[in-house]
């Protein structure tokens, strides 16, 4: 799971750290960050996934300094638990504003307090694991900076360790749901969702071939919390490699961009339980409850609360939802504020009263 997430100099995030839960709950108005945080994360793992480079539009291009400083580095840093090992990787990015350029000035993967690679300046070293433990100096090659190197190196029973953690990256899920970019199409076997889960049919597709135990849970779930009738989803074929995503509804069969806009994202909060079961996935999940009304949210929160920690990893809500935050709140919660000087800070928050049930009246945020 992710202890802690560091970021320096990236939209309005400050020498920000955050210190995560197996469940958090990240509160906070308009403009505190909540969002820049899920950004970060979801833009690391698409860097260590090796699928874009550094200066990308959507990764850490330059209009993602932070305006009121003129620095032109940016650090971003995270912490993470993996069977009892901590590891910590760092990424520091330079940019160069007038060319609008910006490449890996360094990027350090450890465990514990034992370096597993380094990359100064295009220069990288990896280390090796020893067999009666600690590490010992690797290979040596250049890069050019402009993607994460670390995503380049294949593991290999030299660097166990080092392979376990970017596996668990590439599981992690950022994910703010937005059901009209939900399509019904499945073209192929997706591991990883969309930022706004339109490749949600995909992502089934793939859990429906390696998972089929928890496609039939999340059926079985979706059938006492679904309005009108829910009876089952499939895939049908319609092309050599094209399945459409189909919903069953009493008598009647819709696509699944033809279901209603709240059915369709209860569906995905349900599939992301039940298909990232025991599969070593994190979710960061962006305004989850949008879309869906307050009686059927509640119910997706205990389901949510009972799999983390047990079936599902770890799970990070961003949320300004009262139901959530009256739920979570007072145990998850993580409130962000922006002092005057335009830095982000975190508290925990209180609660007004306490009446020893676990939804109190409300919170003093």
């Amino acid at each position: 799971m992710i202890k802690r997430i560091y970021v320096d100099n990236y939209k309005c995030l400050v020498n920000f750290e955050l210190a995560l839960d197996e469940l958090s709950l990240l509160l906070g108005p308009s403009g505190v960050g909540k969002t820049a945080v899920l950004d970060v994360v979801f833009a690391l793992r698409r860097l260590l996934a090796g699928d874009v480079r550094i200066a990308d539009s959507d990764v850490f291009p330059s209009r993602t300094l932070t305006r009121w400083q003129s620095r032109d580095l940016q650090v971003f840093e995270i912490q993470v638990l993996l069977e009892s090992e901590t590891f910590t990787y760092r990424l520091e990015v330079e940019h160069e504003r007038t060319t609008r350029l910006a490449r890996v000035a360094r990027e350090r993967l450890a465990a514990g307090d034992e370096t597993l690679f380094e990359c100064v300046q295009g220069h990288v070293q990896l280390y090796r694991d020893d067999p009666n433990g600690g590490v010992s100096r690797g290979p040596e090659f250049s890069t050019n900076g402009r993607e994460s190197a670390l995503a380049r190196v294949a593991p290999d029973r030299n660097n166990q360790r080092l392979g376990r953690f970017l596996d668990y990256v590439r599981k992690v899920l950022v994910c703010g749901i937005h059901p009209p970019a939900l399509k019904a199409e499945a073209v192929d076997e997706s591991p990883i969702l969309d930022r706004d889960g339109g490749n949600f049919a995909d992502w089934y597709r793939h859990s429906l071939q390696e998972h089929t135990n928890s496609v039939l849970a999340l059926t079985n779930t979706l059938t006492e919390v679904l309005d009108a009738g829910f009876n089952g989803i499939r895939l049908e074929r319609i092309g050599h490699e094209t399945r459409t995503l189909m919903v069953s509804f009493g008598d009647h069969e819709l696509r699944f961009d033809e279901v209603a806009d709240g059915q369709r994202a209860l569906i995905v909060l349900y599939g992301l339980i039940h298909l990232a079961r025991g599969q070593g996935y994190t979710l960061l999940l962006d305004e989850p409850d949008n879309y869906v009304p307050l009686r059927e949210i509640q119910p997706w929160l205990m389901s949510l609360e009972d799999a983390c920690g047990e079936t599902l990893t770890q799970a990070v809500i961003s949320s300004h939802h009262p139901e959530l935050i009256d739920y979570l709140g007072h145990e998850n919660g993580l409130l962000l504020e922006r002092e005057s000087s335009g830095a982000i800070t975190i508290r925990r928050p209180q609660p007004t009263s306490d009446n020893g049930t676990r939804s109190a009246p409300g919170l003093k945020l």
